[in-house]
């Protein structure tokens, strides 16, 4: 049984570790690239403060690791995210939840300055760089919401869009924008191989169980 056991604690810690980009690749994404949905202003966070790191910053959407967004957007050095680390991580300061990792475009950027979100203009007392077409950004999930509700949502990277986002956005609607739908599709996959994997092990082990009090 002690098999068993090493085999299952490998198996659950790898469940949500999984993910088919490396932490790395964030280095590369600053380049050019009707249901209604909640769309409230000043939602609290309830998670502890995210890790300033780059290690590990919460987990996706998917429920595997948070991978980054973009360590340097528009090439001016500057990570997005509401810690500026190039992930899209919330905590309990991040009240308006800047966690969905968007592509932006001109469209969406005219129809956000068109709502009271100028997102165009530099502000460098905020380490914001402001943003042009292809930019990759963390959006708050309420403001991709009211986006979506307009018929103006940017396309996004459901591996680096934090887990919270689903109290604003149904995975589903979620997934028709997804830049990285395969990607994201291939860990599903293997997650589902991993549980059912994992399944079988502990029928095995019950089984033995059962068989050694015979």
């Amino acid at each position: 049984m002690l098999q068993y056991a090493l085999l299952l604690s490998v198996l659950i810690l790898t469940l949500r570790a999984s993910s088919a980009w490396s932490p790395g690749s964030c280095l590369a994404r600053h380049h050019r690239s009707s249901t209604r949905l909640m769309a409230e202003e000043g939602e609290e966070g309830d998670d502890a403060a995210a890790d300033v790191g780059t290690k590990h910053s919460g987990y996706n959407v998917l429920g595997t690791e948070l991978s980054c967004c973009c360590s340097n957007v528009g090439g001016s050095g500057i990570g997005t995210g509401f810690y500026r680390n190039g992930f899209c991580a919330t905590g309990e300061m991040d009240l308006g939840r800047h966690t969905v990792c968007v592509s932006v475009t001109d469209e969406f950027l005219e129809y956000s300055k068109s709502v009271g979100n100028d997102l165009s203009t530099p502000m460098p007392q905020y380490s914001f760089p402001g943003l042009n077409e292809g930019d990759i950004w963390c959006l708050c999930a309420q403001r991709w919401a009211q986006a979506y509700n307009a018929g103006k949502a940017p396309k996004l990277f459901l591996q680096s869009t934090h887990e919270k986002t689903l109290d604003y956005v149904p995975l589903d609607v979620l997934k028709v924008f997804a830049i990285d739908a395969d990607e994201a599709k291939a860990v599903v996959d293997k997650l589902n191989l991993q549980r059912n994997h994992l399944d079988e092990l502990i029928s095995k082990g019950a089984a033995d169980d059962d068989d050694s009090f015979q």
